[in-house]
């Protein structure tokens, strides 16, 4: 037996008896789903070691109190994403206990001792989605990370001699957010809100499975719908991420219909069972509350690619749109040939769009198994690219150029698999930008434009090229047009709209947009550095130097330098506007961040 000092982390799920009382083999299967793609990947990244588990709980031990922490917080706040329209009595919900103490190893590798009991006894206080600490591990972690914390106070806990000081974190209770109501999160600009064509938005399938494990398979029903529609110009079609905002929420067609600035609503269900699928839909006209067309598809599963087509013409059709032979043509383009390789890259599409680094390591995993099956799978390849040039941006493997290589190369192979693909070229654009290939990069963009007009994430795309080549006001132009199609859009287009006002000298304008993103994501350490170079630039040091702190709070490796390598400004002197403002605020080298 060794003893030794280690941070300990003990989970369990909530009421686990009753949901194993009510359907035994489904809470075993979702929990073995739940450990294989989540939890036990996110232990391994942040360098956990599973000691032993117990039915529903589990003993983790980690080298630093802060692994711990970062781990518990990113499991947790993936299961309130994952509890989203699940009803609360078939809920997974974990509680979890972290403490730093002295603990006995065995031979065998399990460990024994106060550490062990006091983290279990944390966890057998926390709420339902909450993470408890012990004052031991809550001073290890207050100055890393930008917590909010409540303190319990002492607590008296079972067989333990004194009374504990214990700090709760609360990450599994969803809070209202502004993306889910039923106006717009944010004031549009003024430009209008949609061209002179027929326009259309596709509401999220309701997965009508009977369980909530299927959602990922409805999900990207309604998704490959959207990209059919977005492939026709005489259509303007709002992206996936603003019309899934109504998941799950009560509201009428002609309220959803009017914040996102459309005619025609459709709406619908899938129901897998077995080989099975059901697929029902209906088009409305939002002007009128009419239905213009419903229809109801029962199939083999292997047939779900015949009714994803016909369910796209019989919506052309409806809508009497005069198609060009391309659009015609592309319409029926891209398709997998293999249903479990479609299901595959659905469930890897979902990985991905976690944006964490397990996440993205889950989602190379599921597209590798697609492109196994069905090795001319465009998408999936594109799907692996994208995934390794993420790894390059965030630094998430060991070899971050390497990273980038293989993108670069993926992406080319997918664009051979399927030129009339969009994704593909997305991937090779994006790849390309990182590359500082920027002329390259818009090129493809542009491809894939003419391909899928109504694709905002190429027109974001487009418009990060643009920042990076010296056209910020191109940049913004681009941005609007994206907003349009996307009027509830992903946070981190004010990051770019405040890149392009920065590139422009625009400060005021550039705060505007940093504290818009900071509203939807208060975690954001490259927002926060941004945000301390335009105060430095307005001469406003104190508030530069705060915002800079708080950066450093949330990343405490982040560096200047690393980003001048990183970031593919073709003028050097726009990278350098930026440094400027922190060195106009008395910020030196030693703050700046390793290089």
């Amino acid at each position: 037996m060794t003893r030794k000092l280690a941070a300990i982390l003990v989970a369990d799920v909530v009421g686990y008896s009753r949901l194993a009382g009510a359907d035994e083999d489904r809470i075993l299967a979702r929990l073995r789903t739940l450990r294989s793609d989540l939890v036990d990947p996110t232990i391994a990244v942040h360098n956990g070691r599973v000691v032993k588990r117990t039915g529903d709980g589990s003993l983790i031990e980690f080298r630093s109190v802060v692994d711990a922490v970062r781990c518990a917080i990113e499991v947790q706040t993936a299961m309130v994403e994952r509890n989203i329209g699940v009803s609360p009595e078939h809920r997974i919900e974990f509680r979890v206990g972290i403490h730093l103490g002295d603990v006995v190893e065995e031979n065998d590798g399990d460990l024994m001792g106060d550490g062990v009991n006091i983290a279990a006894r944390l966890e057998g206080v926390a709420k339902p989605g909450a993470i408890c600490l012990s004052e031991d591990a809550y001073r290890q972690v207050k100055a890393r990370l930008d917590l909010a914390v409540t303190d319990l106070g002492k607590i008296e806990l079972k067989n333990i001699a004194e009374p504990m000081q214990v700090y709760s974190l609360q990450i599994g209770t969803p809070q209202p957010s502004p993306a889910r109501q039923v106006q717009p999160a944010i004031k549009m600009p003024s430009v209008p809100a949609a061209p002179d064509k027929p326009s259309i938005a596709v509401l999220a399938f309701n997965n009508m499975s009977g369980d909530a494990e299927q959602e990922y398979f409805s999900d990207g029903i309604s998704e490959d719908i959207i990209t059919d529609l977005s492939k026709l110009s005489e259509l303007h079609v709002i992206a996936r991420n603003s019309s899934f905002v109504y998941k799950n929420v009560t509201a009428s067609v002609p309220e959803m219909a009017k914040a996102l600035g459309v005619r025609y609503v459709l709406e619908g269900s899938v129901r897998k069972a077995g080989n099975r699928v059901r697929v029902t839909a209906q088009l409305i006209d939002a002007s009128n509350g009419g239905h213009i067309w419903a229809s109801r598809f029962d199939r083999d599963l292997t047939d779900i690619f015949a009714v994803q087509d016909e369910l796209t013409q019989e919506i052309v059709a409806a809508l009497r749109l005069n198609l060009t032979h391309g659009d015609q043509d592309r319409l029926a383009q891209g398709r997998a040939l293999n249903v479990d390789a479609y299901e595959l890259l659905l469930r890897g599409r979902e990985q991905a769009s976690a944006h964490t680094r397990t996440g993205n390591m889950a989602a190379r995993s599921l597209a590798a198994d697609a492109l196994a099956i069905d090795p001319q799978y465009a998408a999936a390849q594109a799907l692996i690219s994208f995934t390794h040039v993420l790894d390059y941006v965030n630094a998430w493997s060991t070899d971050p150029e390497g990273s980038l290589r293989i993108g670069m190369d993926l992406a080319q192979q997918a664009v051979e698999m399927a030129e009339e693909q969009p994704n593909g070229r997305f991937a090779l654009g994006m790849a390309c930008m990182w590359n500082r290939e920027l002329d390259r990069a818009r090129a493809e963009v542009q491809q894939g434009l003419a391909l899928s007009p109504n694709s905002a994430d190429l027109l974001i795309l487009l418009a990060h090229i643009q920042i990076f080549s010296g056209d910020p006001a191109g940049a913004l132009e681009t941005l609007d047009a994206s907003m349009r199609l996307d009027p509830h859009h992903p946070e981190i287009l004010f990051q770019f709209r405040a890149d392009a006002h920065v590139s422009l000298g625009e400060y005021e304008q550039a705060i505007v947009a940093i504290e818009q993103r900071l509203q939807q994501n208060s975690q954001s350490e490259t927002a926060y550095a941004l945000l301390a170079s335009c105060y430095g630039h307005l001469g406003r040091p104190e508030e530069s130097r705060q915002a800079w702190e708080k950066a450093l709070r949330i990343n405490p490796d982040f560096s200047v330098e690393r980003r001048r390598r990183i970031l593919p400004f073709r003028n050097p002197e726009d990278f350098n506007r930026r440094v400027e403002g922190l060195r106009k605020a008395g910020l030196t080298t030693a703050d700046l961040g390793p290089c």
